[in-house]
């Protein structure tokens, strides 16, 4: 349900036909293809009814061409790392001015001024596009198989609370939950 709520959100005043820019940038190259396959039957099963989304798959080689070509830009997550590797390669946010973009885990850490990753423990600086702290899979059971033991989210947010710009509003999202930031 939180999925569907999302998606419409995305999907809002874009007409029936939205073309959606997938950015798998946060995972490993040579999973892209097979991890666009799995997610658009999956998109497609949560839009709202008469939306039918097209969908295309983002190469750094091409980005801002498929930008252009795109309503929507959806960053997945995966390792942060990765995907800031790659997006600062670009002039963020000015390659995707009047788009809109959407962001999931690692896609999100990345836009934020900070972050505290759940994968790593630690707060973490992003891009900055977007003046919040960020703080994703809040009170999840997220690295609960992890040999480090379970995650502390309370430890984590009171880290996030202490680093980098303290007058930025946190955003502790438990699975599902989002938030629409406007530009």
């Amino acid at each position: 349900m939180k999925d569907q709520k999302f998606l419409a959100e995305v999907v809002k005043d874009l007409g029936p036909k939205p073309r959606m820019l997938v950015v798998l940038f946060a995972q490993p190259r040579e999973d892209w293809e097979a991890k666009f396959a799995q997610y658009q039957p999956e998109m497609k099963s949560r839009v709202p009814r008469g939306v039918t989304l097209h969908f295309e798959l983002a190469f750094p080689d091409i980005f801002e061409e498929q930008i252009k070509r795109s309503d929507i830009v959806f960053i997945y997550g995966g390792d942060d790392h990765l995907v800031t590797y790659w997006l600062k390669q670009f002039d963020l946010p000015k390659i995707w001015e009047g788009q809109v973009v959407a962001t999931s885990s690692a896609g999100s850490d990345v836009l934020a001024a900070h972050y505290w990753t759940c994968d790593w423990r630690q707060c973490m600086d992003g891009l900055g596009i977007v003046s919040i702290k960020f703080l994703g899979h809040f009170r999840s059971d997220y690295g609960s198989t992890d040999s480090r033991g379970p995650v502390d989210w309370d430890a984590g947010y009171a880290a996030l609370a202490e680093y980098g710009d303290k007058n930025l509003p946190i955003h502790a999202l438990e699975e599902g939950d989002f938030v629409v930031v406007e530009a």
